[in-house]
């Protein structure tokens, strides 16, 4: 079969996500003729995708949430005005979309949450399968619990999954965990994770690993470790150093997004501390890492995320990186605790390879 990827690019999750299903289809014997990657052009693209997708990758610029000026907090209003100011650019966008599924001619489009190729099924209606796959599709099931109230966000949140996901042949919903069955085209299956993490193994160090999208929130990072000197720390995010927080102390530790390494420090790591992104949070608790959960303020998808995986059994949560609270859940935080989720993740591959060729 031949695939296109359509891959929405903010953050780490949904390319890491593409680059185990790229290699699964691969090794299988079928083909990924081009991917699509969508970005709002403010953050750089890791090197480790380019490295890891072996095919043509079409960069398109699509909308994507604005940051307060300190980069922590989501500005919903002004991300909608950004959004409309930017018409012009996405109608190019939209036009390379178009240009390269009619260029590839696939069997199926998989798309990894990405909004303009959602809406590019909805208005094309081309005469391909469109197979959408993201935790955020947990979203849809209607045995999901959402944390109580927040009535428009929810409605907001499901608005956005559903035109990411228009004409879908099948909604592939990751999850911490399995739900029966339903009969709105929602499938739930397990964390599709990358190969390097199962040939790791997994030891204590006398370190907290750190993970910031936002980098933001480093000098919020910075300002308790001044406090707790003694405490290393290290800390990856993608456009931040320890003189832009001016900020230095050799227990802090400031490194580039870099795959390998990142995983390598997760594996030594005493716990994790993040903020409530899916993919990370699945691979500490693969390697049996206790999570700090920090939701970037206004980020309704990242606060469910974080509620969701606690009661998963992932860790805690809270609203600033009080990484003390980590540091103390850490020696009780037994390495056997989240065998249940290895066991559903082993499941992964097999799963989801299926639904793909199924379609």
């Amino acid at each position: 079969m031949n695939f296109v990827f359509s891959v929405q690019g903010e953050g780490r999750g949904h390319m890491t996500q593409a680059i185990s299903l790229y290699e699964m289809l691969i090794a299988n014997g079928h083909t990924v003729s081009a991917v699509i990657l969508g970005s709002s052009g403010k953050r750089t693209k890791p090197e480790f995708f380019y490295k890891k997708v072996k095919t043509k990758i079409v960069e398109v610029q699509t909308p994507n949430f604005v940051t307060d000026k300190e980069n922590k907090s989501i500005k919903v209003f002004q991300s909608v005005v950004h959004g409309i100011r930017n018409i012009s650019v996405y109608k190019e966008s939209f036009r390379l979309i178009d240009e390269t599924i009619r260029e590839a001619k696939p069997d199926v489009v998989i798309n990894f949450f990405e909004l303009l190729t959602g809406y590019y099924f909805f208005k094309k209606k081309p005469a391909v399968k469109h197979i959408c796959i993201a935790h955020q599709y947990i979203y849809l099931h209607k045995k999901f619990e959402f944390p109580k109230g927040f009535l428009g966000d929810r409605i907001a949140l499901k608005f956005f999954t559903r035109v990411t996901s228009c004409r879908a042949d099948k909604k592939l919903a990751i999850s911490f965990y399995d739900l029966p069955e339903q009969f709105n085209s929602v499938k739930i299956v397990p964390p599709l994770l990358r190969k390097e993490l199962f040939d790791l193994k997994s030891g204590t160090e006398d370190f907290i690993l750190v993970y910031l999208v936002n980098n933001g929130y480093a000098k919020e990072l910075a300002h308790w470790h001044s406090q707790h000197e003694k405490v290393v720390l290290h800390c990856f995010t993608d456009s931040i150093t320890a003189r832009d927080i001016e900020y230095g102390h050799p227990n802090f530790n400031i490194h580039q997004i870099d795959d390998k390494e990142f995983l390598y420090k997760m594996a030594s790591a005493k716990g994790l501390a993040t903020t409530a992104g899916f993919e990370s949070v699945c691979e500490a608790m693969y390697l049996g890492k206790p999570v700090l959960m920090v939701p970037i303020a206004g980020h309704f998808e990242q606060y469910c995320n974080s509620r969701d995986a606690y009661k998963a059994g992932a860790g805690l949560y809270d609203t600033t990186f009080n990484v003390s609270r980590l540091i103390h859940v850490a020696p009780n935080f037994v390495e056997n605790t989240n065998q249940r989720f290895r066991e559903w993740v082993n499941k992964s591959e097999s799963m989801i390879y299926n639904e793909l060729t199924s379609v």
